[in-house]
């Protein structure tokens, strides 16, 4: 944007001189139409400068909108995720599966106690000496609904597989692994920027896209998770979130 401004400031700075010239050098019936029209192109310009400047703004507004209304569902995505690997031992990369897993699981819920008890071995080798070691006791108290637990009566996680705002119908892209010669569960949610912003601007969605910066959503998707590396979180600055990240 920076640039362009600058090429069109430039501009208007030689129309002005060409209006200057002409004021000093060309013959004075010929100088109305000119500066009229010299003018014109002045004016052009300015709301051509107006119009790059503003438009930008209003696309980085709506962004930031869209973007924190498409963070939630993967905020949704996530915490069921998360969930599923604490009941099953690993992600799922199917969202069928995932509603159907967050309907009909439940949580153990357990106890955890330290007690000491007889090490019968210990006690044998050392002829009869009662030696004790310390173990830990887990009772199992009950179990709880992952339903009620993530999302209680709310029902939105029947739909937290559709892209919420920007392209019509569009889903986000599922993926759930392990890591390569490690035995660690990693999943990925992601949607196209593309499908977010779909009727925007396109020079400046693909700007948005080739996005580096601390205070942006970096590269060409919003996403949780990642296939690649041992993380769980989105790859959005804290100032998108809408409330609290747990």
């Amino acid at each position: 944007m920076l640039n362009a401004v600058l090429t069109v400031v430039g501009l208007i700075l030689l129309t002005v001189g060409i209006v200057w010239l002409i004021d000093k050098f060309v013959p004075k019936k010929a100088k109305p139409i000119l500066n009229i029209l010299l003018w014109i192109l002045i004016i052009f310009l300015g709301y051509l400068t107006f119009d790059s400047v503003y438009g930008e703004i209003k696309f980085n507004q709506l962004k930031k909108k869209r973007y924190m209304v498409v963070i939630e569902n993967l905020k949704d995505i996530r915490d069921a995720q998360l969930a599923h690997r604490t009941v099953t031992g690993k992600f799922s990369n199917n969202f069928d599966e995932l509603v159907t897993f967050i309907d009909t699981a439940k949580f153990t819920i357990t106890q955890r106690k330290d007690s000491t008890i007889i090490d019968e071995e210990l006690t044998r080798r050392f002829g009869g000496v009662e030696t004790t070691k310390d173990i830990v006791i887990i009772d199992t108290l009950g179990f709880v609904p992952v339903r009620d637990s993530l999302f209680g009566a709310d029902t939105r996680y029947k739909t937290m597989m559709n892209v919420p705002i920007g392209k019509e119908g569009a889903k986000f892209k599922l993926e759930a692994g392990k890591l390569p010669n490690e035995d660690i569960a990693v999943f990925e949610a992601s949607v196209d920027k593309d499908i977010i912003l779909y009727d925007q601007d396109q020079n400046l969605v693909n700007k948005e896209k080739q996005v580096v910066a601390v205070d942006g959503v970096n590269g060409p998707t919003l996403k949780v998770g990642s296939m690649t590396e041992v993380y769980t979180k989105g790859n959005w600055p804290k100032s998108y979130n809408t409330k609290k990240e747990e």
